[in-house]
């Protein structure tokens, strides 16, 4: 094997070329929001390093089904190197500056205080690479009383409204599993820092990218966040149609069905047999569905209990947007899914192989590489250190 000539050459990306293919990311970030960001990169071809404390990613200490490893980060650190550095040291803190110097992007999401006194803030770093472009992810943004304040997921969905609306007419408030804050902070990462990426190309300057996940949450509720002058505060701001929209039992299992626009609706009450329901002008439009929903769903209830949930997706096929309620074991081995090629093995270490999401972009002339696993701790960093040394003494 060939001396790599760079840190980065260690990040074997084999097959076609990314659109950010050359792109090398330095990942400092834990858990989902940052480190998923970084993973998008690197489905697109960048050369990522995980660089990770001594204790490691707090998500490694997840519980998880696998005794080797955690599922969770597994699933969001595919395709990158991995190295161990303790940023409080003064050697280990000089390998990072090497890589700093040779990276074109740099994501971390210690909170605003942290990276001045480790020397790893925008100012420090720019000053070593000007070309850097620099992502933060905070919980709460740059600026403001809860600058300092540790953020997560669940918090900024409870703090901005979103539990709220989730839960039930007079119930509690409900979480949204699934991360989906740190999901779309992830999908900011990636478009920030690829934006930063363009601009460079033509000021040949890099930036600071800030990303939080209370923007996050509040952006993901954009059609909410309408506030009209005059209006009072109570008006409903729910983005449910309501009506015969959502979840309805069937003879066996549960099925999603969303028949909003007038052809979906005349389709569902004639694969149901409720012709006449589609004839009455009581029921025409989605607002007047909504308040006629006790007596359609009575209707629309005793027609599902004739058939499962499977059987009526089947059914209505393509003339009534609709799905059946599925464990998620059950995507990994969809046709669809398979036809879209989202699921592909991975090669591990200590789990020898598994199955995960890959390549959630298509792109038609650069597909970008073939992804791999997340790696195990401190996978990388003797390799890495040893090609740090030696770029450092051909300078």
């Amino acid at each position: 094997m060939d001396t790599p000539t760079s840190p980065f050459d260690l990040v074997h990306r084999q097959g076609s070329a990314g659109p950010l293919s050359g792109i090398k990311v330095l990942d400092l970030s834990a858990y989902i929001a940052g480190p998923y960001g970084c993973t998008l990169l690197a489905d697109q071809g960048a050369s990522v390093i995980k660089v990770e404390p001594p204790t490691g990613d707090n998500l490694r200490k997840y519980p998880s089904t696998l005794e080797a490893e955690s599922r969770a980060f597994l699933g969001v650190n595919r395709s990158k190197a991995g190295i161990c550095l303790d940023l409080k040291d003064s050697d280990q803190r000089a390998l990072l500056m090497r890589l700093v110097a040779e990276a074109d992007v740099l994501v971390h999401n210690f909170r605003p205080n942290v990276p001045p006194r480790l020397g790893i803030d925008f100012d420090s770093l720019q000053a070593i690479n000007p070309r850097l472009v620099y992502c933060a992810v905070t919980g709460y943004g740059e600026t403001g009383p809860l600058k300092e304040k540790a953020g997560y997921d669940q918090v900024l969905q409870t703090m901005t409204g979103m539990c709220t609306m989730q839960g039930k007419n007079d119930g509690p408030p409900e979480i949204l599993y699934g991360s989906v804050v740190d999901y779309y902070a992830a999908a900011l990462v990636a478009a920030g820092v690829s934006s930063a990426l363009y601009e460079r190309e033509r000021s040949g300057e890099g930036q600071y990218v800030g990303v939080s996940l209370l923007r996050s949450a509040l952006t993901m509720q954009s059609a909410r966040m309408i506030w009209a002058e005059g209006e009072p505060a109570g008006v409903s701001r729910d983005m449910r149609s309501g009506g015969i929209t959502g979840l309805h039992p069937t003879a066996a299992g549960w099925l999603y069905i969303s028949a909003n626009t007038p052809h979906f609706w005349q389709a569902l009450c004639r694969k149901t047999g409720l012709d006449a329901l589609a004839e009455d002008e009581r029921y025409d439009s989605v607002r007047k569905r909504a308040a006629h929903a006790p007596e359609l769903l009575t209707a629309l209830h005793g027609a599902l209990a004739a058939r499962s949930a499977l059987e009526w997706e089947a059914l209505f096929g393509e003339e009534v947007p609709c799905a059946a309620a599925r464990r998620v074991e059950d995507m990994f081995d969809h046709p669809q899914v398979l036809a879209e090629q989202m699921i592909a093995p991975l090669a591990h270490r200590t789990l020898g192989s598994y199955r995960g999401v890959t390549r959630p972009i298509v792109f038609g002339r650069t597909p970008g590489p073939a992804p791999f696993a997340a790696p195990v701790f401190d996978q990388d960093t003797a390799a890495i250190r040893a090609a740090a040394a030696g770029t450092n003494n051909d300078d």
